[in-house]
């Protein structure tokens, strides 16, 4: 199940069951199955009609101020890349990775794509392909070992989270 406590988690859920689309959401204690493996588990499963299905790593950012919604923070750990590329190599073909990025927005006088009303909080879903964020990713910080992308190719990479299912 989907940490609930954690509102951007549950957010990308609730989008997941409004509009009928097919998921699982891993629990890290089934992630026994993989008992040798000390990968960090991804969040949900999710299975697409028309492309491949998806594994899915939230990562919820508040952007509460408009005027830095054209800089959203798109950092994310090395491990979490490292990890989640094999997740995508254990799931085999049939499987993408991507991180969707989960944004606490102010509410928008009138909805964008990607935009979604929860709990009266509005958020924007954008979906990066793992691969994709892996070729433009930058190190952000050698201590914390966190990487980013650069805004203008989060830009031109990032989908609102639809187009991928």
């Amino acid at each position: 199940m989907a940490d609930r406590t954690v509102h951007y988690e549950a957010a990308f859920e609730a989008f997941l069951r409004d509009r009928g689309i097919p998921y699982v959401a891993v629990d890290e204690a089934k992630k026994a199955l993989f008992a040798n493996a000390k990968l960090k588990s991804f969040d949900f499963v999710v299975y697409s009609k028309g492309g491949p299905n998806l594994l899915v790593d939230v990562k919820g950012r508040s952007c509460r101020n408009r005027s830095a919604r054209s800089g959203f923070e798109t950092w994310t750990t090395e491990r979490d890349v490292s990890d989640l590329l094999q997740w995508e190599q254990v799931f085999g073909d049939g499987f993408k990775a991507v991180f969707t990025f989960v944004y606490w927005i102010e509410p928008p006088l009138t909805p964008d794509a990607g935009m979604f009303e929860f709990r009266e909080r509005w958020y924007l879903l954008m979906g990066i392909d793992l691969a994709e964020y892996r070729d433009h990713m930058r190190r952000r910080s050698a201590k914390w070992e966190t990487v980013s992308l650069p805004a203008e190719d989060f830009r031109a990479l990032a989908r609102p989270l639809e187009s991928w299912l």
